[in-house]
């Protein structure tokens, strides 16, 4: 497809009831996720009360707030949804759900999760879509023309966006552990055999085989069957009963859900104008009509251009982590931000030890005195964590007197289900290892 030939493809009009949909449902459940997460006490357990944070490569100088910064970052968080639910300084709102959602995850990668990535993502798309131009208080209270029609890239980019995390999802389970061993499904699933009907399959190692392939053959060709005008209604009740079965089996907060709500965007434009003409009647709108139904305006080179580079970061992104040596889910390098979910049991113990090269002093650290549970948990399997506590002791140590901190590990762990090996090299100063993307982590061991 020749350069003219696309653009001219990405300008194809369509209907914006999708686009308007899309932020209404969006906008709803990040308002509904965020009072979530506040009622449940998480701001104050996970930015709050932790005594240090473990910031990603690059973005060190992201720091915390004070109790009642954080709050005040989530009230944000709640103000700016609800201006993307109702179409309020849309664009004001999006930039600062964008911007406070994704400063939130840079705290701390404890608490990464990839559907919070995903969140990013999507919210960041959302600040170049015009979806607050039909049915939003914006137009409401200008007396605004309501678009009618939009350049299909518009409604592509949220589209696609949801197509990468679902077949790069698919890829990622292309391994020898969850294809031929069943692995970590095999271990996980006897844990709901108290379940009423099913419980006893739960147990039966033929039935964690049948739910991997079936995952995996579901993540690779629902995306496609979801753009297809003949199957998407048939692709959209396997996207229930498979985003209800996770729901079911594993504890994944509103993730199903958003999933669940938010691919609607891919059914046909008739059923959304249907719906908008549905809402509109409910809350009696009515906006200055736009009869000539053109739309806001051309997309240009330049955003056909940068459509094709944000997108091309999508596909390869998944991909680097072939850049490093060693087994992926046992270094961890390229692990993140790679759509990997949950495909591996991975468990572990660290004991750290501070000496003082010149006075021969040494310390067996309790974690528990600097780490909360789930930073210690998270921490004693993921190398780059290790490197970042290694630092913090030995500023802690230098504080405490010693003169010249060493901070060694000695650290076990296994890895779906096989036996516990030893992780770290034991004999290295981990606080002057680096955690470069440029690096392979020759001191993680290899088996």
């Amino acid at each position: 497809m020749g350069i003219d030939r696309f653009q001219r493809f990405l300008n194809k009009e369509v209907s914006i009831a999708p686009l308007v949909i899309f932020r209404i449902a969006f906008g709803l459940l990040m308002f509904v996720s965020v009072s979530r997460f506040i009622l449940k006490g998480w701001v104050q357990t996970m930015y709050v009360m932790p005594k240090l944070f473990f910031p990603y490569y690059g973005f060190e100088w992201v720091k915390a707030l004070p109790e009642t910064g954080m709050y005040l970052v989530f009230a944000l968080l709640l103000l700016s949804s609800l201006g993307i639910l109702l179409g309020a300084f849309y664009r004001l709102s999006a930039i600062l759900f964008f911007v406070l959602f994704t400063y939130v995850e840079l705290i701390d990668k404890t608490n990464y999760l990839n559907h919070y990535y995903f969140i990013s993502l999507i919210s960041f798309l959302l600040i170049f879509l015009p979806a607050d131009q039909n049915f939003s208080l914006h137009n409401k209270w200008f007396n605004r023309r309501e678009l009618q029609m939009v350049p299909r890239m518009y409604l592509w980019m949220p589209q696609l966006q949801m197509f990468v995390v679902y077949f790069f999802a698919g890829v990622a389970k292309i391994n020898t552990d969850w294809l031929f061993e069943a692995q970590p499904l095999k271990i996980w699933l006897p844990a709901f055999s108290h379940f009423p009907l099913i419980g006893e399959w739960m147990e039966k190692e033929s039935l964690a085989f049948v739910f991997c392939w079936f995952a995996c053959i579901y993540d690779l060709l629902i995306g496609f069957f979801l753009f297809s005008r003949r199957w998407v209604y048939v692709a959209y009740v396997f996207v229930i009963v498979f985003h209800l079965a996770t729901s079911m089996f594993f504890n994944i907060g509103m993730f199903p859900y958003i999933m669940i709500t938010i691919t609607i965007i891919f059914f046909r434009e008739d059923l959304h104008r249907s719906v908008l003409n549905r809402l509109k009647r409910m809350v009696n709108y009515k906006g200055a009509a736009n009869h000539k139904a053109t739309y806001l305006h051309k997309i240009t080179s330049i955003g056909a251009a940068a459509f094709v580079i944000y997108f091309t970061i999508q596909f390869l992104l998944p991909f680097r982590y072939l850049l490093y040596k060693g087994n992926l889910f046992w270094t961890e390098q390229g692990y993140r931000f790679s759509w990997r979910v949950m495909l591996m049991e991975k468990a572990g113990t660290a004991f750290f030890y501070v000496k003082d090269r010149k006075s021969g002093r040494e310390v067996e650290v309790d974690n528990k005195e600097h780490l909360s549970y789930m930073q210690e948990k998270m921490m004693a399997t993921q190398p780059d964590m290790m490197v970042d506590y290694a630092r913090y002791l030995k500023l802690h140590y230098l504080n405490e007197g010693f003169s010249d901190p060493e901070v060694r590990v000695k650290s076990y762990v296994t890895l779906n289900g096989s036996g516990t090996k030893p992780f770290i090299d034991a004999d290295i100063d981990l606080s002057k290892e680096s955690n470069s993307f440029l690096k392979n982590k020759t001191w993680v061991r290899s088996y």
